[in-house]
């Protein structure tokens, strides 16, 4: 495997040209592709495509491949339990990876109290199973969630998910006692936490009332509303209000946890202890796999039968998935989201002073984004993000797009990323900037 960018051929080459056709032909036309490029191989932060292009990729399949592609580790335990047991049904027959994988969960997210854990299968799985874990516990139905969040494309995420197009636009109707309000935002209200909190906590008030909800569902640092870091104070405030009110506070950490951010889980970095934590993604180093961790009473609240899934917690995925937390204990990864951060933040603020057209540089970690706006209007520019994740796909770095207004450049490198592998590939986005 090559460890630098390589262009060998025009973007796309001859091989995906073909392969792009053939997928034409074939797939449906709603799993659409931003790149047409077809990948054959990857190894930490590089992947190669079938025309043995190189790129450096800044977002390891939107976040999955956090610890690197094809790690040596995940890969190994995957192959022996693939020659052990592929399937088990673990509502019929369990198996004890899965059990494996319930301990570390329960070990690694916020909380010194009983914790247990369902597996699944996707992201939005996790976050409709959070929901009626949430709902079952509480005996109520409604469901809060806040602006600019992604949930994911089920019926009932959907509804969750604040942006239309491409996620809702036609899909309708979605799942009903959905109910919104607004968020933290500090580059566009300028609200300090505590004024943000109060603003959310009088919407969710006066449109549901809080006896009504069972649950409120938050990404601490929103993943595809563009990275959005809420100001000090907010999410503490939130939780405290549920606790008030006996809702379940939910963290969304699909996105932003096992190690993102330098810490396990993002919740760690706001003095966040979540009553429920989402996890999916990077969880098992690319294999599908998802999880609710949480309080053992609320997690207990379902009948039994009541929670699984033919596929839920497949002993492959299980094995990866306990491969993928010894690694990151074992090498010490944590501090590779803050050694990325140290490199890969100084890069961005550069370059934010030399093109006005940045807006904001913000995120923790290995989850930085950077928020292009029209400097004289304050107009979003996703045309010029576009234009760049283009550019910078020619020259041999993946990246991407993010923000209800297609406004926000995402970096999620794996943390096997190089510095040297970072730099190049700023300095690519840097070229291609107005």
């Amino acid at each position: 495997m090559p460890t630098e960018r390589r262009i060998v051929t025009e973007i796309p080459g001859p091989r995906s040209v073909e392969l792009h056709a053939r997928r034409l032909a074939a797939v449906s036309a709603g799993a659409s592709s931003a790149v047409p490029v077809y990948l054959a191989r990857g190894h930490g932060a590089i992947v190669v495509d079938v025309d043995d292009n190189a790129y450096i990729d800044l977002g390891s399949g939107i976040g999955v491949t956090t610890i690197g592609h094809t790690d040596d580790d995940v890969v190994a335990a995957a192959q022996e339990q693939l020659a052990d047991l592929v399937h088990g049904m673990f509502t019929i027959t369990p198996y004890e990876p899965y059990v494996r994988v319930a301990e570390l969960l329960a070990a690694h997210t916020p909380g010194d109290f009983a914790k247990k854990a369902l597996l699944v299968n996707s992201g939005a799985e996790a976050v409709e199973n959070g929901v009626k874990i949430a709902r079952k516990h509480t005996g109520r139905q409604g469901v809060a969630v806040i602006d600019h969040a992604y949930h994911g494309r089920t019926n009932l995420t959907m509804a969750m998910t604040f942006k239309n197009m491409p996620y809702r636009d036609g899909f309708g109707p979605f799942a009903s006692e959905i109910y919104r309000a607004p968020n933290s935002y500090p580059l566009h209200d300028g609200l300090s936490g505590a004024e943000a909190a109060a603003r959310t906590i009088a919407y969710l008030d006066k449109s549901a009332g809080a006896a009504n909800l069972a649950c409120l569902v938050v990404e601490p640092i929103q993943g595809e509303g563009g990275f959005v870091v809420p100001a000090d104070g907010y999410l503490p405030a939130l939780q405290e209000w549920c606790t008030a009110n006996g809702i379940v506070f939910i963290a969304d950490e699909i996105q932003s946890g096992m190690a993102r951010t330098g810490r396990w889980f993002a919740s760690e970095h706001f003095g966040l202890v979540p009553d429920l934590v989402l996890s999916a993604k990077g969880i098992a180093g690319g294999l599908p796999l998802a999880a609710v961790v949480g309080r053992a009473e609320i997690m207990d609240a379902s009948h039994p039968g009541g929670l699984g899934g033919t596929f839920g917690g497949n002993p492959v995925a299980c094995a990866a998935s306990v491969a993928v937390f010894e690694a990151i204990e074992s090498r010490g990864l944590l501090a590779e989201g803050a050694r990325i951060e140290a490199t890969l933040r100084p890069a961005l603020e550069r370059m934010r002073a030399t093109h006005p057209v940045i807006a904001d540089v913000r995120g923790i970690g290995a989850m930085l984004a950077i928020e292009l706006n029209d400097p004289l209007s304050g107009e979003p520019r996703a045309d010029v993000v576009a234009a760049i994740a283009a550019g910078a796909a020619n020259q041999g770095v993946l990246l991407l797009t993010a923000g209800t207004y297609g406004n926000v450049i995402r970096f999620l490198p794996s943390l096997a990323i190089t510095d040297e592998q970072l730099l190049d590939a700023v300095s690519v986005i840097d070229a291609l900037l107005p």
